[in-house]
Parts: C-alpha cells; structure tokens; sequence
C-alpha cells in the first residue's frame, strides 16, 4: 500500500527531524507587563500609606525615607483610636453608609422600572429631566439644601446627612439600562398569571438584576463613605462626625500633623471600601459590563 502524498489547504504538514517552534506571544506579553506597571503605580501610594503607618514619625519624616521601616510599630493605630474617639467615626460611618445604600437602592430600582417597563404620558421628557439633574454641580445646591435642613430642624443630626441622598440619578440611569435588557417575555407570563407591576418588579425583576444592584450598592457605599463637604457643614458635634471628618480632625486638632498616625486613621478608613469591594468584585464587574447592552 503506498502512501498518500496529496496536500489540502489547511492542513498542517509536518517536516521530519524539525519542530514546530511555538510563536512567541510578543503583544500578549507586553500587554502583561504594561498592566503590571499600571498596577505597582495605582497600588503605590496605598503601600506607601501602609509603610508610613507602621512607623515611628522620626522615622517617616527622613530625607533620603527608609523604604522598609526601621522599626515596626502599631501605635499610630492606638493613637488614632484613643486621641480621637475613630472607632465611632468607623460606625457612624457604617450606619450612614448602609442607611444611603438601602435607600438609594429601593427609590433608584423603583424609578428605574417605572421608566424601563411602565407606559405613561411624558415619560421620556420627564426622565431627561430627571438626568438632566445630574449636569447641576452640588455646590449650586448647596446654600437651598441647608437652608431647608436648619428649617426643619435637622442639622447636627443623622437625617441632615441621610435624608439629601436617598435618591440618585445616576444609579436610576444604571439600573434603568439593566431592566430594559430583561426579556419582556417574563413580565408577559407574569401578567397571564395575574401577577400585577409591585409583584413583577419584586418576585421577577430585582431577582435578574443582582449583578447591577450589586455594581450599584458598591457604587453608593464608596459614595456615602468617602462624602467630605456635606457632612462638614451640617455635623457640628463630635459624636456624629464621620470617617472624613475624622480624618480631618486628626490632622486639624492638633498642634502638628502626626502623618505616622494620619495615615494608620486612613488605613481604618479604607479597609471596609476594599472589604465590600472585594465581596461583590464579581457582580461588580458583571453589572457594569451588562448595563450598557440595550436602551
């Protein structure tokens, strides 16, 4: 039996006594370490703010610095927790943060569905409208918006910082993109059934979008958490400030700036931000991914 010598397109031919050498991934490669680069320098300042927190404030303050602390040290961290009372800027913090949260994404998700599903007169105008808000910078609103909290008698209070920030446009904007991406299909079984708007948005439309209430509540969280100016204004005692203004106390209540025990405050500070992060990092990514696809 002879053998075949035919050759068809497309088909590899291998050469007797020679390899195939594999390609060298160049572009896949220099993607890798361009990224990698990007990342030592996001991450830079975050390691730097570490380093400084473990060390004594002699020894953050030299010239040429010590990239490695001479000596390690978690008094910064008392220091903070004890010269300011930062373990109730932390929970008031957490309570505001999780009240905002809650409440932006009840009032965004409702909103968000009544201009994605419902049918009624106007309803494009009064959504343009109602993004056409997010164009307004805060500090135009800022004198009218404490005239009416002292009004009410609410400054010095957790309402003065709650109550201003239970709606946002933007994530009615997000989570409207989302609902319009959900087949019709499912909320036309649902009516068949007998199941009226509240039972559709409950039972068929919030289960279907966890991933963009996720993206969402992460999006609120860092929001609340890290909100400076209104907080300033409104919070007059010391029990009720929060995590930036107790940063800012740190630094502005004493004598000098402790950087060593600045920057242990602003670790503190930072670590439930990468903790909720981290937890919803999946449904993040997915979330923002997803909420762009129609609409």
């Amino acid at each position: 039996m002879g053998i075949s010598t035919s050759y068809r397109p497309g088909e590899h031919v291998l050469v007797p006594g020679r390899r195939r050498r594999p390609r060298w991934p160049v572009g896949k490669f220099a993607a890798t370490l361009f990224l990698l680069f990007l990342g030592l320098v996001v991450s830079f300042p975050f390691v730097w703010m570490i380093r400084t927190s473990l060390m004594l404030p002699t020894d953050a303050l030299k010239f040429p610095p010590n990239w490695i602390p001479p000596t390690f040290t978690f008094v910064n961290y008392q220091n903070a927790l004890t010269i300011q009372p930062f373990a109730r800027y932390l929970l008031n913090s957490a309570f505001v943060s999780c009240v905002v949260v809650f409440a932006q994404l009840l009032t965004a998700s409702m909103g968000a569905y009544a201009f994605a599903r419902l049918r009624f007169r106007g309803r494009e105008p009064l959504f343009l409208l109602y993004l056409a808000t997010m164009m307004i910078p805060f500090q135009v609103t800022l004198i009218p918006l404490f005239v009416m909290v002292a009004k009410v008698g609410w400054v010095d209070s957790y309402a003065a910082i709650i109550v201003p920030a239970i709606a946002s446009a933007y994530l009615t904007f997000l989570l409207r993109q989302f609902f319009m991406s959900i087949p019709r299909e499912l909320e036309d079984a649902a009516l068949i059934d007998g199941a009226g708007y509240f039972r559709i948005y409950a039972t068929i439309i919030l289960p279907l979008s966890k991933p963009a209430l996720a993206s969402c509540g992460l999006l609120a969280f860092m929001g609340s958490w890290t909100s400076f100016l209104w907080p300033l204004i409104v919070i007059r005692s010391r029990e009720l400030r929060t995590v930036p203004l107790g940063l800012a106390a740190l630094q502005s209540e004493q004598t000098y700036t402790d950087f060593p025990q600045l920057m242990a405050g602003s670790v503190m500070a930072l670590l439930p931000i990468m903790l909720v992060f981290v937890l919803l990092q999946r449904y993040f990514v997915q979330g923002i991914a997803l909420t762009g696809l129609k609409g």
